[in-house]
């Protein structure tokens, strides 16, 4: 495969990977059951202090799967510019996400807490990795252990 464009530094990464958390507005959000049933769904989301914040109906497998074990997988963008985020989820009640679910309900115009179903998830990356071609593969960790790291 040929790459058309000079690999970006990771500081730019950084910051395109921060571009598109504050300004998508839907990203597939990977789970498992506890019995290893694979489940991907795409969710609106807002990135609220650092933590991505989801509503899903409390039925769905999302919110069921994250249950268990807390672990998720998030992809943003195309399979050329991919932002992909491992991190662990908590359910959180609206009353305790106030500021939280405002910014939810003003980004995606759309405010669930009247309706009952459904629950808030606080996503909080762990890992973040971030490129578009294989010349950005070497270096695409941009965080770890939940920290940024010091990129050259």
């Amino acid at each position: 495969m040929t790459t058309r464009e000079p690999a970006r530094s990771r500081q730019q990464r950084r910051q395109d990977a921060l571009d598109r958390l504050e300004n998508d507005a839907d990203a597939w959000f990977a789970t498992a059951s506890a019995d290893g049933e694979p489940c991907l769904v795409p969710l609106s989301f807002v990135l609220y202090e650092g933590d991505l914040v989801i509503c899903t109906r409390r039925t769905n497998p999302t919110a069921r799967n994250l249950t268990p074990s807390g672990r998720v997988r998030v992809t943003l963008g195309h399979t050329r510019d991919v932002v992909l985020i491992e991190g662990t989820a908590e359910p959180v009640t609206a009353e305790a996400l106030t500021p939280a679910a405002d910014a939810f309900a003003a980004k995606l115009v759309w405010d669930p807490r009247a309706e009952k179903p459904y629950v808030y998830l606080r996503v909080t990356p762990q890992v973040v990795q971030a490129w578009r071609e294989v010349n950005e593969l070497p270096g695409r960790e941009l965080m770890r252990d939940g920290r940024w790291l010091d990129l050259d």
